[in-house]
């Protein structure tokens, strides 16, 4: 069989293999800057996870946009709503960076993850903006972006005396009324112990066996459980409970809502946020700079009109309304009837503490 029976020549199969070759190298050589601006663009950028609902708007307004705007660097936020533990190490083991930064990340949970060697430390103690966050709201792999806590919503057209301790919480008979909990440990013993007559300062480290006996008393007056913050903006709005102890954002937002919703502040307990560098990311000075970015003390004040929790930075206040100062936990009347979450505690005591509350619930 000839060559000519197979389409061509030998001579016509090589020139058109010389132009097809020397088309895809000019092609190759118009792509080539797409992908080099491509590669310096992505040297521009980091990637923040956040814990979606209102932080994604906040972040982005407070921080992200304003920070692109002053460095040319961008920022894109990840939603993701539980704490990511999981996926962080995965990330760091794997080399494989969805995110450079955790936001909107609890002390308790940066223990585990810094115990496990997947975080960086920040290294800016000493920087201006970093240092002037107050001690408790930082560590060397954290730094504080806001302060929530956990106080008394209640419904002010069915409740005529709001509760001013936990103690009063757990009393049904002076202080009627449909009652709501949160599903899960966290607070949920501490308000316990307290409401058994535990001082504030004494409910670490945390007698399970007197917060679950105190647990038992007030069940048969729960009538709704939450399990999310969202959930418990509702249960208040739509007026499925009296009283309920929920996050304060969360209480606030039914408020705003137009729902006849108060807060009591009494012995709320607080518990900080945190911005930390996955261990090994590419991107880590990029990072630290977003961070100290971040601590400007008018940032933190324009996030609080996306979320009502607190600035970590004393001066912020000099930049928000009193009206609004009132509703957060690091406003200094509400700071100083407050309990702070022993993260390290509950690094330690999680899982069992998970255990028996769930076999409480099942129970």
């Amino acid at each position: 069989m000839s060559d000519s029976t197979k389409g061509g020549s030998r001579g016509d199969f090589n020139r058109r293999s010389f132009i097809k070759g020397a088309a895809a190298a000019t092609a190759a050589i118009a792509v080539a800057p797409y992908f080099i601006n491509s590669a310096r663009a992505a040297e521009k950028r980091i990637v923040i996870r956040d814990a979606g609902g209102p932080f994604t708007q906040g972040f982005k307004e407070a921080f992200y946009e304003p920070f692109m705007k002053e460095t040319g660097i961008e920022v894109v936020g990840i939603a993701s709503a539980a704490e990511p533990t999981a996926e962080i190490k995965s990330m760091v083991q794997t080399g494989n960076y969805t995110w450079d930064i955790a936001g909107a990340m609890s002390m308790s949970a940066l223990k585990l993850l810094v115990d496990q060697g997947l975080i960086e430390a920040h290294g800016l103690d000493d920087d201006p903006a970093v240092k002037q966050i107050p001690a408790e709201y930082r560590n060397a792999y954290g730094v504080g972006s806001d302060v929530y806590a956990t106080a008394i919503g209640y419904r002010t057209d069915k409740v005529k005396r709001a509760p001013q301790s936990w103690e009063e919480f757990w009393d049904v008979k002076a202080f009627p009324g449909r009652r709501g909990l949160r599903k899960y440990p966290f607070d949920t013993i501490e308000q316990a112990l307290m409401a058994s007559g535990v001082k504030p300062g004494d409910v670490y480290p945390c007698d399970f066996d007197r917060a679950f006996e105190a647990l038992d008393r007030i069940r048969p007056d729960i009538s709704a459980w939450w399990t999310s913050g969202a959930q418990a903006t509702q249960m208040l709005s739509g007026g499925e409970v009296d009283m309920m102890p929920t996050w304060n954002a969360r209480i606030i937002a039914a408020r705003d809502s137009g729902a006849p919703v108060g807060i009591s502040w009494a012995q709320n307990i607080w518990g900080v946020d945190v911005w930390a560098i996955l261990k090994g990311t590419p991107k880590a000075d990029i990072c630290r700079q977003f961070i100290s970015f971040t601590c400007n003390p008018e940032r933190q004040a324009a996030f609080t009109k996306y979320v009502k929790n607190g600035p970590t930075h004393p001066d912020a206040y000099k930049y928000i309304a009193e009206a609004t100062a009132r509703d957060l936990p690091t406003f200094p009347a509400n700071k100083a009837n407050s309990l702070g979450i022993d993260n390290d505690y509950w690094a330690g005591a999680k899982a069992d503490g998970l255990d028996r509350f769930n076999e409480w619930v099942l129970g």
